[in-house]
Formats: C-alpha cells, sequence, structure tokens
C-alpha cells in the first residue's frame, strides 16, 4: 500500500505541510483546525529557526502519542541532528505509527535510507550540488527537502535567484520537492513556487511565529492561497 505521505504529495497542488516550533498537541491541533495538510515533529535537536531543544523519543513520547493520536493526515518526524541519535530512535518512531521521517543527508545512516518500513524524506542544506540533487532518487530517499538557503539568511525576502534555485532543484529530480520557509515567503509567492513544480509548502517559525493563534492564522492564509491556484 502506498505511503500515505506520498499519496498526498501526488495528490495534491501543493501539500501544506505545518513544522512546529514545539512538540505542543495545541499547535498541532492549531495547524489542522486551519487546513495543514501535514504536521512534522522533531526530537533530538536544536531547531534552528525556534531555538526549541527537542529531547529523545523517550523523553518526548508523550506528547508525541498526544499528537499522533489526534492527527488529521499524515505525521512526519525529524529523528535527530547527528548519526547516532537517528539510530537510536528511528525504529520507535517506525513503530509509533510516523507516516515519514525526516533527516539532513549527513545526518541520515545508510542502513535507514534503505529502509523500506517508512518513508524517508531527505534534507540537502546550502552546501548542496546538482549532482547530490540527481542522485537522491536512485540512493533510497522518496522526498526531497530542499533546505538550501544560507543560515545567515533565513528570514530575508524570497528573491528571484531564491526562485532559480528551487526551480532548478526541481528539474534535477524526479522525486516530490518540499520547500520550507527558511526565507520569509508570502502568499504572493505561492503561485510561483507552484510554477517551479514542487510538491509540498513547508510552514515554520520563520512565517507562524511560535503560538497556536499565529500558526492558525498563518496556515489557514496559505491554505487560502493554496486553494487559489
Amino acid at each position: 500500500m502506498e505511503n500515505s505521505y506520498l499519496k498526498l504529495l501526488k495528490k495534491k497542488k501543493i501539500a501544506l505541510i505545518m513544522s512546529l516550533p514545539a512538540n505542543d498537541l495545541s499547535l498541532a491541533c492549531a495547524a489542522w483546525e486551519n487546513g495543514a495538510d501535514v504536521v512534522k515533529v522533531h526530537i533530538n535537536v536544536e531547531h534552528r529557526a525556534s531555538k526549541t531543544v527537542f529531547k529523545s523519543f523517550a523523553q518526548e513520547e508523550p506528547v508525541l502519542r498526544q499528537i499522533l493520536a489526534e492527527a488529521r493526515g499524515p505525521c512526519g518526524l525529524v529523528v535527530g541532528g547527528d548519526l547516532r541519535s537517528a539510530l537510536r530512535d528511528y525504529q520507535a518512531a517506525v513503530q509509533a505509527g510516523f507516516s515519514f521521517i525526516s533527516l539532513y543527508a549527513n545526518h541520515m545512516p545508510a542502513s535507514i535510507l534503505q529502509n523500506k518500513t517508512i518513508c524517508k524524506m531527505l534534507a540537502l542544506s546550502s552546501d548542496y550540488t546538482l549532482h547530490q540533487v540527481a542522485a537522491c532518487e536512485h540512493i533510497g530517499a522518496d522526498v526531497l527537502e530542499a533546505s538550501v538557503m544560507l543560515p545567515e539568511s533565513y528570514g530575508e525576502s524570497l528573491s528571484a535567484m531564491d526562485i532559480i534555485q528551487y526551480h532548478t532543484i526541481c528539474k534535477h529530480t524526479s522525486l516530490p520537492v518540499i520547500i520550507p520557509t527558511q526565507h520569509k515567503i508570502i502568499l504572493e509567492d505561492v503561485p510561483v513556487l507552484w510554477q517551479c513544480g514542487i510538491a509540498g509548502l513547508m510552514l515554520g517559525a520563520v512565517v507562524t511565529g511560535k503560538d497556536a493563534q499565529s500558526i492558525g492564522m498563518s496556515v489557514a492564509r496559505f491554505r487560502a492561497a493554496i486553494d487559489a491556484l
């Protein structure tokens, strides 16, 4: 049976993904209630945009299971910011029922990449090459996250050069490409991102803020912009 996350990415014009700034049921519910298709949570990492420190699966498990129990669509989990943490905790994530796991390429153990029991979203960072983009579909990745903006540029407005990068990445892979809001993507940017061929837009703290009210408002606005395409 096809994975629910992959099925959704193929079905939607642009899937709307909310990357939560904290593992908090109220934030997840705010996202779902306002039109998010997917929610992504984290363990074993310090989130760059929100500065939240996420602990191990065992420590985060109670709230993660609350979120899964209330899910209204696929849920994904960033399982770590290093190889050791990812290896330790990814099986627990699979068994808990997450639809996909998400890791940067340098944090993704090869053994996980080859695991066919879970969907793998592989993130490339700002030092990527187009050869690496093209290689992802041949090594076991299911989805490509283009987290390719320089960290020092986080929060800047989207530029024509950013669009060129996203368009070029989409043309160099057959994998669904997810764009995270490392730059401050606005509603007016949605049509040109769609024209690039992206499969999903992943909202984060840069554009949503960190509380339930601001997340709900942001998700609702982007939901309307996507539905208007």
